[in-house]
């Protein structure tokens, strides 16, 4: 059994929150289990807890799989599973990065795999792994899986599990139909969406032209120095946007579907950390991703259906937070159905957002190479002579690791650690 308070100390949580409690209930004394559950009000937690409780400890083979829709969210998961530290070997698979890699990280079996449904697929068709021990499969964000076309390789896993007692849908979707082929006969249902009163304001930004690029900038003003998303439905517009931003300087990241693995990871951990306040994107980062208190998001393009405008929206005004939503529009433009009539927000003149004040700075060495977050605080404050205030947020991988600093502090840094020994590893410190 899962020691919880031991695992909420670990994770800074004082308690469970009304949803997270009767998940665990529910998981723990039914075999089919749907949590609905708005975006950011911890589902994750809310699976893992039980599922840990559950996990034979003398078992030497994967015992449940976490099947997720994109590789972020793979990797969020995997990161919170191990922050848990229960003593279960945990890993993520997924595209974009060598299978051989999988297998190396699998040789010696997690109890938990995650991964998305096509890499999942692979390696068992592949029958890298054995799968007469997986008991519980979690399909986390199952509709997201089936819009984006996975649903022949959810039906290859699920039908190639011949022992397979627990099955856990999770999904921040109102009356999205369960696949037939999950099987979840006499399933309980946790519905925690629409529950509370949200704090999300939407508001309207009318554009003089139809090309919005300027009153974009116009409102990055009007809100200051604030983080938020600008939501674009393809990547051209991104780049078009982006570039633009450039040209006027604000500071922004991106992240779309077609940017490689690497660079879309880094996108999210410049975002985390301070490095932009800005992120534009497309619905890949609606949900699934690991992105904390937004203040607002801006629609720069209004999406197609009326699910993914709710799901962008939710990634502000989440836990009890205000937030506001900007829709942009023009006189001569068709709006969607389910676009209300929302109160136009007058904008103020203002002098462009700052500057962020962090920069991220890259290490080539991780959690494998036996380096903890505490090694390099002691490295930048102790060796480095860094001031307590200039270092930032730290994200340790488990490879290499990235650190925020002051951008004032940057390149002495580098110059002072840079080939540093950390533990027995001699690390590369650069600025990405």
């Amino acid at each position: 059994m899962a020691n919880i308070p031991q695992i909420l100390d670990k994770l800074n949580i004082a308690k469970l929150n009304p949803m997270q409690t009767q998940a665990m209930d529910t998981i723990s004394n039914n075999p089919n289990t749907v949590i609905l559950s708005p975006t950011g009000s911890g589902k994750t937690l809310a699976f893992l807890l039980p599922l840990i409780s559950i996990l034979d400890e003398k078992n030497r083979e994967i015992q449940a799989l976490i099947v997720v829709p994109s590789r972020e969210l793979a990797i969020q998961i995997e990161q919170v599973a191990r922050n848990m530290g229960s003593g279960f070997k945990i890993n993520a698979v997924y595209g974009g990065r060598a299978g051989s890699k999988d297998k190396i990280e699998i040789k010696h079996r997690p109890a938990i795999l995650i991964g998305t449904p096509g890499r999942i697929s692979d390696h068992i068709r592949r029958e890298v792994f054995d799968v007469s021990n997986i008991k519980t499969i979690i399909l986390d964000e199952y509709d997201k899986s089936l819009e984006i076309g996975f649903e022949d390789e959810m039906i290859d896993i699920i039908s190639s599990l011949p022992n397979l007692e627990r099955r856990i849908l999770t999904s921040a979707t109102q009356g999205v139909e369960i696949p037939s082929f999950v099987n979840m006969k006499d399933c309980k249902t946790i519905n925690f969406l629409q529950k509370k009163q949200s704090l999300l304001k939407i508001k309207t930004v009318m554009s003089p032209t139809k090309d919005k690029l300027d009153i974009l900038v116009k409102t990055l003003c009007h809100i200051g120095d604030k983080s938020g998303i600008i939501f674009c439905n393809y990547k051209d517009t991104i780049q078009r946007v982006s570039e633009y931003l450039d040209k006027k300087g604000v500071s922004h990241g991106c992240f779309y579907g077609g940017m490689e693995q690497k660079d879309r990871e880094r996108a999210l951990i410049k975002f985390r950390n301070g490095t932009h306040n800005i992120i534009i994107a497309t619905d890949l980062a609606a949900r699934g991703i690991d992105i904390q208190d937004l203040d607002y998001i801006v629609h720069y393009q209004l999406p197609l259906k009326k699910e993914e405008f709710t799901h962008r929206n939710g990634r502000t005004a989440r836990m009890n937070s205000k937030g506001t939503a900007y829709v942009f529009t023009h006189k001569d433009e068709n709006l969607p159905e389910f676009i209300e009539n929302y109160k136009e927000e007058i904008l103020q003149r203002k002098p462009l957002p700052q500057e962020p004040l962090w920069a991220t700075l890259f290490i080539s060495g991780g959690r494998k190479d036996k380096i903890s977050k505490g090694d390099i605080v002691g490295m930048f404050l102790k060796k480095a002579g860094l001031d307590n205030d200039k270092l930032g947020t730290i994200e340790l991988k488990q490879d290499c690791a990235f650190v925020s600093v002051h951008k004032s502090e940057v390149f002495g840094l580098i110059e002072k650690v840079n080939n540093t020994r950390l533990k027995k590893k001699k690390v590369r410190i650069s600025l990405i």
